[in-house]
């Protein structure tokens, strides 16, 4: 510790190490729930009926209406409403454009809205034009632009033009934001299908309530069996999805070689630093070996010296992903920190910090006390 220079580089080394280790896996993590949220936030659905080529759940093919009332008709089913959910252009006064996600949900039953609603009543919904905006996106992206002075938040009596017609805001929700990090507006089914009357068809999604969740296999292989389409648990929904993500896409690689590159930079920084830290007092090794320590001994307080340094090095990288984590969360950032990930990253660092031991104690090791008194 006394060789501060060289000290605080090694903890460094190790902070950059821990901090990268956990970050991009949990930014990737957080991306991963934030595209399967809309499937997470309705517990109450036990099938998800979707085209059998769906791959997950931004991967939505349009279904005719009438396969509604086919799946309503499958014996099992209690009932089954519909769910839209795809892009819509929001402009604003001063002429931009903002690409959206518009969730169109049952005009009766309301099934699909959003789980926490902080202005308004999902009920509202009913009302005419009327349309609920994610609380962040209200306050930002979607905002009233006011000539040169700061915009005016979106509230409940604001209006839109989706599509170039207008829309009521009657509520503000607190939706989790999706894969796109875009605003996120919710109206019912029949409105949804007004504001995009320039499509066919806008049916994503049968949400299906089953008299017995137990019977989830049969009655989702009857569906199959008699309307051709695919019918998936909650959990299988979301799985799928993440599996996409996970082998289909190249999100996951790049976050890996993200945590590649933090593991190899910042093992080869510690272990320079300490391979010269220990070469500078061979001499002191050299003097311990002429006073009996074995060699056994003397890897043991190196050993013990890398722990040290990556005990600390851990804490602060990790105290740095837990602000950063709790700083950008509720904003786009994509966010999703557990234990596992926190010990993953304890074994990276003690990990990188063995090795940095290893590598300077060969010197050590091979070291014969008579050189030391030469000279």
């Amino acid at each position: 510790m006394n060789e501060r220079g060289k000290y605080i580089g090694i903890v460094a080394a190790l902070s950059f190490t821990a901090f990268m280790m956990v970050q991009q896996p949990a930014i990737f993590l957080g991306i991963l729930s934030r595209s399967t949220a809309v499937i997470t936030e309705l517990p109450v659905v036990d099938l998800w009926v979707v085209d059998p080529k769906v791959e997950n759940i931004d991967d939505a093919k349009a279904l005719q209406d009438t396969q509604l009332y086919r799946v309503k008709g499958i014996t099992g089913v209690a009932w089954a409403v519909p769910l839209y959910r795809g892009s819509i252009k929001v402009r604003l006064a001063d002429g931009n454009s903002v690409a959206s996600q518009i969730i169109g949900i049952d005009d009766a039953s309301l099934i699909g809205g959003p789980a926490q609603i902080s202005q308004g009543n999902l009920s509202d919904l009913r009302q005419s034009d009327a349309v609920l905006v994610d609380t962040a996106s209200a306050n930002g992206r979607l905002a009233q632009p006011n000539g040169s002075g700061p915009a005016t938040p979106l509230g409940i009596g604001s209006t839109l033009e989706l599509n170039d017609k207008r829309a009521t805001v009657v509520g503000l929700h607190q939706g989790t934001p999706g894969f796109q990090s875009q605003p996120v507006i919710y109206t019912t089914y029949s409105r949804a299908k007004t504001f995009l009357s320039s499509e066919r068809k806008i049916l994503s999604f049968i949400l299906v309530k089953l008299k017995d969740p137990a019977d989830a296999p049969r009655v989702a292989a009857d569906i199959r069996k008699y309307t051709g389409l695919a019918a998936y648990t909650s959990k299988e929904f979301r799985n799928l999805s993440r599996e996409f993500f996970l082998f289909k896409s190249g999100i996951f690689l790049n976050f890996a070689i993200s945590s590649i590159i933090a593991f190899a930079i910042g093992g080869g920084i510690a272990g320079q630093t300490f391979y010269n830290f220990t070469l500078d007092h061979l001499r002191y090794f050299g003097v311990l070996k002429a006073m009996g320590a074995s060699n056994r001994l003397l890897l043991a307080m190196i050993a013990f010296q890398a722990l040290t340094a990556a005990m600390q090095g851990f804490g602060i990288g990790i105290g740095a992903v837990s602000f950063f984590g709790s700083s950008g969360n509720s904003g786009p950032i994509a966010f999703e920190l557990n234990l596992w990930l926190v010990a993953a990253g304890a074994g990276a660092v003690v990990t990188v910090s063995l090795l940095a031991a290893a590598i300077s104690a060969r010197p050590v090791m091979r070291l014969e006390p008579a050189t030391v008194f030469r000279g």
